[in-house]
């Protein structure tokens, strides 16, 4: 064997060496298989060079190693540290070199062959289904060869190289590469063997590449089938009949697969040597009439960027959470997926064919850091680089033209343009003419099927949807998709409402992905969670990497309920006053019948009747007015309302019976505003303090100190928020970032003056003026205190002066309770909602703890507002508001948490702070989006506003 320790290939442009031809991933078969996944020896040097090949020779003593686990990253089991960064590569940019710091991790593995494998029949293939970024492999002291494109199979014939027992397979992985200028995805930097290791066995004529070719008229209702094999075999479908050889076409009478309808059938290709079963989808993708078309229809992408993610394992991910992925997408609606920006663990793409979703296949691609020079030596526009992208093309569509649920190539992410994305389409055309090509940075459409964008604001949108974007004629005929939008950093997205009615009112806009699905927070015993700078790197981009739907535990964050109700697919519209409600079927291809339809009526929030409701199975567009029954006659008084729930009629594959699918609710009558006659003054007590029905003020200050007895500190105007990560922007937008000039105008340290203390016959008068330092503007304000004897009311109004040119993050009070636990409200839930994210907030009576109020984002910032709230309890008092406001119940104060950078930053104290506000500013989406729209701004202006606090301790 060789000991040379050259490092030549860590820096060539090309692929690799050694490796086969790529060819279909398939789960299993009949022939002999050896996961050699498991604990692996490892040593870590410093440089690529640091250490000699001799470690890869048998009898190696690597007793003194370490071990990690295979499948994973060795810089999360205690090997160095993982790097952030959004686009800037952590490396002086001078393609193809890398640093001479490139952490290289070297691995053995010892393993025996199982019995009854004998490696002189036939022939053995040693299959790496993802390492990051480069790999030098040796069996049995024998070099077989180095690769190239981290999130892509490699396969290498070794049977020659075998034995019965004492096998060492040695594996140096280095971090840096060649290849890491093309993959520099927004994610962690996160070196090792991260996917499957595996030996297959190849008996004599066992099966090499396949392709399976299924393809759906609809106007027959027929399938054709067509397995091409690299060796010759027959092809069975027991259910449809079908034995035919491959390569010969069939057409039976078939049920379509979709992403509503995945239905699959089972076969078999069986060669000489070996049978391997095929799970087929039939169905048809073109772009016919300027829409994408699946059997026939036009469909609506309702979908999800999906980056790889596990908080403790990375990018290693099991077959467990890769389920748990599909089926939280499934039971929030979504049903289609992103594969960003590389392809997933092929696992995956089985998992969306049973369960139905569709697919944008993702090349690993992405060479975003070049942008900083202007795109200069983009590796995309350098014919030396093209070998590469087309074997990482080929490797992508080889591995995964099998699979229904696949509908769309993309040749990758923010790589610029260029020759060598021209070379990938071109050939991925030529190989798969049954599916479009999607690349977003094609902006004249020259190479693709589709006009794509990401982050485009709702008004260019809408322009696009009434074809006003210009642009070359051919980009003008072709359907649009936003490829990324909804940017789900911290809280938010908001404005997802405004766009799902934006893509349905337009059939060229044919729906987007949210960016993203999952938080990338690295479980961490000093935060919690960790994100970029946590592990002192040099470059990062901090929180931007927890931009999900999830948590990093994959516990849906209030975005992902509000996207569900925004994409469900049935619309359930009226008004409670006729008795009747308008049933819309929004899926593109099932009809109704596998839902049923319940209605329930609420007398004052709280459920006094329920039962079924008769809905035709509707077809897929196709919609119906449903009456309902008679009100009951309820007791008790109250504001009415109908709630009319679509539900899973039987068990799914994805969710049991009985979840739900899709509601509307309907005000029947209105609320009455607490009724409130002011019986009593104010009495000035010679202990400076004065009364007023049940409370206590300071006479001197006019501040509230007790209602009954419950003790209240520090009730005052309210206008600052700890700002979300839409509030603050990014910093490369050129639109206003109003996080940034709330700090500059100084919200967050409003200044109140106290004006004047002015007791009368009917109530408790205090102005003050509310203002920040170093500005003339500011807000004055009244509070007028009234009683009826038992309870306390409070009247607000304000009144702008001077120049405000931002709007206000909140406009309302904030008080602390010396104590709080269980919280009971009658309003919006039982989740948090703002005025551009409240389509999910459910009218309604809720109960919580303080605690359980809180939203935990990585990064803490303003959240937990519960909308349109009529009354709510806690701490012994009752405030009933007119009109109905927002409310928040914190342990800490709205400047601790503005100041904390982790969720272990906030401490609760011993007082619950609580915010009730007449008015919230928007969330949006601007953290890499557009802002909040003008209907969701909290303009200052004139305001009046009541609360009635009532003592039930």
């Amino acid at each position: 064997m060789s000991l040379r320790t050259t490092t030549d290939y860590v820096e060539d442009v090309s692929p690799g060496s050694g490796a086969l031809p790529p060819r279909a991933w398939y789960p299993a078969s009949d022939a002999a298989a050896l996961s050699l996944n498991g604990s692996w020896r490892f040593r870590l040097s410093p440089t690529a060079d640091a250490e000699d090949a001799s470690f890869a020779a048998p009898g190696y003593d690597a007793g003194g190693w370490a071990e990690v686990s295979v499948p994973g990253h060795w810089v999360l089991q205690g090997h160095g540290a993982p790097i952030y960064t959004n686009h800037l590569y952590p490396f002086p940019v001078d393609p193809p070199r890398v640093p001479t710091e490139n952490p290289t991790g070297d691995h053995l593995r010892f393993f025996d062959l199982p019995a009854g494998w004998d490696p002189a029949e036939g022939e053995t293939v040693l299959r790496f289904d993802g390492v990051e970024s480069c790999a030098r492999v040796w069996l049995n002291g024998t070099e077989i060869g180095e690769f190239k494109g981290s999130r892509l199979p490699h396969e290498f014939a070794v049977g020659q190289l075998l034995k019965p027992a004492g096998n060492v397979l040695a594996v140096r992985v280095h971090q840096w590469s060649a290849g890491s200028y093309l993959e520099d995805q927004d994610q962690w930097w996160l070196p090792g063997i991260f996917r499957d290791v595996t030996l297959l066995h190849r008996p004599a004529g066992s099966v090499r590449d396949f392709f399976v070719h299924a393809s759906y008229d609809h106007v027959a209702g027929a399938g054709t089938l067509r397995v091409d094999s690299d060796v010759a075999g027959r092809v069975t479908v027991p259910e449809l009949g079908v034995d035919v050889a491959t390569g010969e076409p069939v057409t039976v009478p078939v049920e379509a697969w979709t992403a509503e309808t995945p239905r699959l059938y089972d076969g078999v290709l069986a060669t000489e040597g070996e049978r391997v079963p095929l799970r087929i989808g039939f169905r048809t993708v073109v772009v016919e009439d300027g829409l994408v078309k699946v059997n026939g229809r036009a469909v609506l992408f309702k979908g999800v960027n999906r980056h790889e993610w596990h908080p403790r394992n990375g990018r290693a991910l099991d077959a467990e959470t890769m389920r748990a992925d599909v089926l939280l997408m499934k039971r929030h609606n979504i049903n289609a997926v992103r594969t960003s920006h590389y392809p997933p663990h092929p696992a995956f793409l089985d998992l969306c064919d049973e369960y139905g979703l569709w697919v944008i296949d993702e090349c690993d691609l992405e060479t975003h850091g070049f942008t900083e020079q202007a795109w200069r030596d983009n590796p995309v526009d350098d014919d030396r680089w093209t070998p590469a992208l087309l074997d990482r093309a080929a490797r992508m569509v080889e591995r995964d033209k099998n699979h229904p649920s696949v509908v769309i190539w993309s040749l990758g992410n923010e790589a610029g343009t260029g020759r060598g994305l021209t070379a990938m389409a071109e050939w991925i055309h030529g190989r798969d003419a049954s599916r479009l090509v999607h690349y977003e940075g094609d902006i004249d459409c020259r190479d693709t099927d589709v006009y794509s964008r990401m982050y485009a604001d709702h008004a260019e949108v809408e322009r696009i949807g009434r074809r006003l974007d210009g642009g070359t004629h051919r980009r003008r005929q072709l359907p649009f998709i936003l490829c990324e939008y909804g940017h789900a950093m911290g809280n938010g997205p908001g404005g997802l409402a405004d766009y799902q009615r934006i893509f349905e009112s337009y059939d060229r806009l044919q729906g987007g992905f949210i960016w993203e699905w999952i938080d990338h927070g690295i479980e961490d015993e000093r935060y919690g969670y960790a994100y970029g700078g946590d592990f002192g790197e040099e470059l990062h981009d901090g929180n931007f990497v927890c931009d999900g739907l999830v948590f990093p535990d994959r516990e849906p964050s209030p975005g992902l309920v509000e996207y569900k109700k925004v994409i469900e697919p049935v619309r359930i519209e009226g008004d409670g006053g006729n008795g009747t409600v308008h049933v819309t079927n929004a899926y593109d291809f099932a009809d109704l019948s596998a839902l049923d339809f319940e209605w329930s009526y609420q007398v004052g929030g709280e459920t006094v009747a329920s039962g079924s409701l008769t809905v035709p199975a509707l077809a897929a567009g196709g919609s119906a007015e449903v009456k309902l029954p008679e009100p009951p006659v309820a007791a008790g008084s109250g504001e009415t309302q109908w709630t009319v729930r679509a539900v899973l009629a039987a068990d799914a594959g994805w969710g049991p019976r009985g979840h739900v699918v899709a509601w509307g609710r309907f005000p029947v009558s209105g609320r009455q505003s607490p009724s409130f006659a002011a019986s009593a003054g104010p009495v000035v007590s010679g202990d400076g303090s004065v009364s007023l029905g049940p409370a206590v003020f300071d006479a001197r200050s006019g501040a509230l100190r007790s209602i009954g007895s419950v003790a209240v500190t520090g009730l005052r105007l309210d206008v600052w928020r700890a700002t979300t990560d839409n509030d603050d922007g990014a910093a490369w937008q050129s639109d206003l970032r109003y996080g940034a000039l709330w700090r500059k105008f100084g919200l967050h340290r409003m200044r109140h003056r106290l004006d004047a203390v002015e007791p009368s016959a009917e109530a408790l008068t205090v102005r003050t003026r509310v203002a920040p330092a170093a500005w003339e503007f500011g807000l004055a304000t009244v509070y007028r205190w009234t009683t009826d004897g038992s309870r306390l009311r409070l009247t607000v109004s304000v009144t702008p002066d001077g120049d405000w040119t931002v709007p206000l993050p909140r406009l309302g009070v904030r008080f602390g309770l010396p104590a709080a636990d269980r919280v009971r409200w009658f309003g919006g839930g039982p989740g948090e909602a703002y005025p551009d994210t409240r389509a999910a907030s459910l009218v309604g009576r809720w109960q919580s703890t303080v605690d359980e109020m809180q939203t935990p984002y990585l990064r803490p910032q303003e959240n937990g507002a519960r909308a349109d709230v009529r009354w709510a309890e806690l701490g012994g008092l009752r405030i009933e508001g007119d009109p109905e406001f927002w409310f928040t119940a914190r342990r800490w104060t709205t400047e601790q948490l503005d100041a904390a950078a982790h969720r272990s930053d906030l401490i609760p104290g011993d007082t619950v702070w609580v915010n009730l506000d007449h008015g919230q500013h928007g969330i949006g989406s601007q953290s890499c989006g557009p802002g909040v729209l003008p209907p969701y701004q909290l303009h200052a202006g004139p305001a009046e506003f009541s609360f009635v606090f009532s003592d039930i301790g």
